[in-house]
């Protein structure tokens, strides 16, 4: 089958995938959210509708997920690079720990059940909502970092959780470091290159060690859909530029929030769809 015939016989995946990389590139770019927390809820709930198992298509939107943050994160460390806000410092600190974290976390997803990823990520998703929702910019609980020991339980934490349900890294290191008074420009910044430590070995693992399951949807390998890698990553990148060019005309405040809520919703929808 050549690839012109491959596209025609599922042409409602492609424009599907197509969809899904404009829209988590222009999100990204509008409100400087992770393409992760966009792109895993898509992917399952668009994967369901191709007659995945929810188990199947959350391992697989939570690989999936992470292969495509590896070329997007690569590109955001060089431009937040050239702005001096990537702590190299703090990276050599928590690297180490957050790779003993994906690994870990990463090898999990081959092992258990995808029910416990959907509820993980329902409840990571309405904790971000929650945070974007009601937290100030001001609003810090310690004035600097802990030590050693805490910033390894820090990277460990987000290298863990983060793989697990297939997000960069930002969503979770990005409010952990603004609390202890970290400064906001460096944390996203920062994420950026913990994206990079966290969606590279986590994809690899996932890719190599998952076993893909027998209703994956097409171009399955692993746990990794490549074909969704193939039609997200290149858009993704495209509209990151126009969301943040849409930023500098629209009030970006409250499409914060309009998102939070959207995100509150799909989180509580995902968590229901396991309890309910």
């Amino acid at each position: 089958m050549d690839i012109l015939e491959f596209i025609t016989n599922n042409i409602s995946t492609v424009l599907a995938l197509i969809a899904t990389g404009i829209f988590a590139g222009i999100l990204a770019g509008l409100l400087g959210v992770g393409g992760g927390i966009v792109i895993v809820p898509v992917l399952f709930f668009l994967f369901q509708g191709f007659g995945v198992s929810p188990e199947s298509a959350m391992v697989i939107a939570t690989a999936t997920s992470l292969a495509t943050i590896v070329p997007t994160s690569i590109s955001s460390i060089r431009s937040h690079s050239q702005k001096g806000n990537v702590d190299f410092d703090l990276l050599k600190r928590w690297a180490v720990f957050i790779l003993m974290g994906v690994l870990l976390g990463s090898w999990l997803v081959t092992r258990i059940d995808g029910s416990m990823l959907t509820v993980l990520f329902g409840v990571i998703a309405v904790l971000s909502a929650l945070n974007m929702l009601f937290r100030t910019g001001k609003s810090t609980l310690y004035q600097k970092l802990p030590g050693r020991v805490g910033q390894g339980v820090m990277g460990t934490s987000v290298g863990f959780f983060s793989s697990m349900v297939g997000i960069g890294g930002g969503t979770i290191s990005v409010p952990l470091l603004t609390l202890y008074n970290y400064p906001a420009h460096k944390a996203v910044g920062t994420a950026a290159a913990i994206g990079l430590i966290i969606s590279l070995p986590g994809a690899l693992t996932m890719l190599l060690l998952g076993t893909t399951p027998i209703d994956a949807p097409v171009g399955t390998f692993g746990f990794v859909n490549v074909f969704g890698f193939i039609c997200i990553v290149p858009l993704t990148v495209l509209f990151a530029p126009v969301g943040a060019s849409l930023a500098a005309k629209l009030d970006a405040g409250k499409l914060k929030k309009i998102f939070a809520v959207v995100l509150l919703i799909t989180g509580l929808r995902m968590l229901g769809q396991v309890f309910l």
